[in-house]
């Protein structure tokens, strides 16, 4: 099942990225090690949360630094709507994120534990909904939960991002079967958001069929950032080739894979 144009590139709300890997801006060692990584990954957006980004673009702060670099960059920004637990702070967030960041992008974050980070599935629904109909284009952070999933799309979410695991934790897919439904059944772009440690992680999904990959403690906590955000961004190429190629289907039992042409030479000798 392909979710994209004949030339492969990743259409989320109808607008066109070339690369698959999302990348968040977080817990980097510094912005030198920031800006090398994301040169080396060319992610198709970043990602970077309003109560870490305060300053204005034109005003004093501390974050002026972040502006200066997201500028030299040039890569798209995807808002998040971090750390908040209510509907009604999610709102406000956003709205202050588009004022901000001039973008109607928004990655939906509603929190419902904070140990886990789990998303707030009984409410999550009714906050995508509210943010589709003041014109943000929702990138909704939620569970592998195929109805969750199902019913954002019913209110308007034109792709979805399941977790893997829980964010932070670098553990891979944690339910691959429930992963590998929810694909099999949507028909829209999703991407794994959050849990994701290894390249191979990143590789297994594409080659499910997942259209992207959001990561950041994957690539900003590794020992060498840089080294790693191309490897995520070699994997994720590699998974989605290998997916549109089509994997042979797995087999019970051992089958040759060396042709036998005639019986060899070394069979009669033996039996002489």
């Amino acid at each position: 099942m392909t979710h994209s144009s004949d030339n492969d590139s990743l259409v989320l709300y109808g607008q066109r990225f070339q690369s698959r890997l999302l990348l968040g801006t977080a817990r980097y060692p510094s912005p030198d090690v920031l800006e090398a990584a994301v040169r080396r990954a060319k992610p198709a957006m970043l990602t970077a949360s309003l109560r870490r980004q305060t300053a204005t673009r034109n005003g004093s702060g501390n974050d002026n630094g972040f502006w200066d670099l997201i500028k030299r960059l040039d890569v798209p920004m995807l808002p998040n709507t971090a750390g908040c637990h209510s509907v009604e702070e999610v709102i406000a967030t956003a709205q202050m994120a588009r004022e901000l960041f001039e973008t109607p992008w928004i990655k939906l974050e509603l929190i419902g534990d904070d140990y886990t980070l789990q998303p707030d599935t009984l409410n999550l629904v009714s906050a995508a909904s509210q943010l589709i109909r003041d014109g943000f284009q929702v990138l909704p952070y939620c569970t592998e939960d195929l109805v969750l999933c199902q019913r954002l799309v019913d209110v308007g979410c034109q792709a979805v991002m399941p977790w893997a695991a829980p964010i932070g934790t670098g553990r891979g897919p944690v339910n691959p079967y429930a992963l590998q439904v929810l694909r099999e059944r949507l028909d829209v772009p999703l991407l794994v958001d959050a849990g994701l440690g290894l390249p191979s992680h990143a590789c297994q999904v594409m080659e499910w069929g997942y259209d992207g990959v959001l990561l950041n403690t994957a690539v900003a906590l590794a020992q060498d950032p840089i080294a790693m955000a191309g490897a995520f961004a070699d994997a994720v190429q590699a998974g989605r080739s290998a997916h549109r190629a089509g994997a042979m289907a797995a087999q019970d039992s051992a089958q040759p894979s060396t042709p036998v042409l005639g019986t060899p030479f070394w069979h009669h000798a033996s039996t002489q």
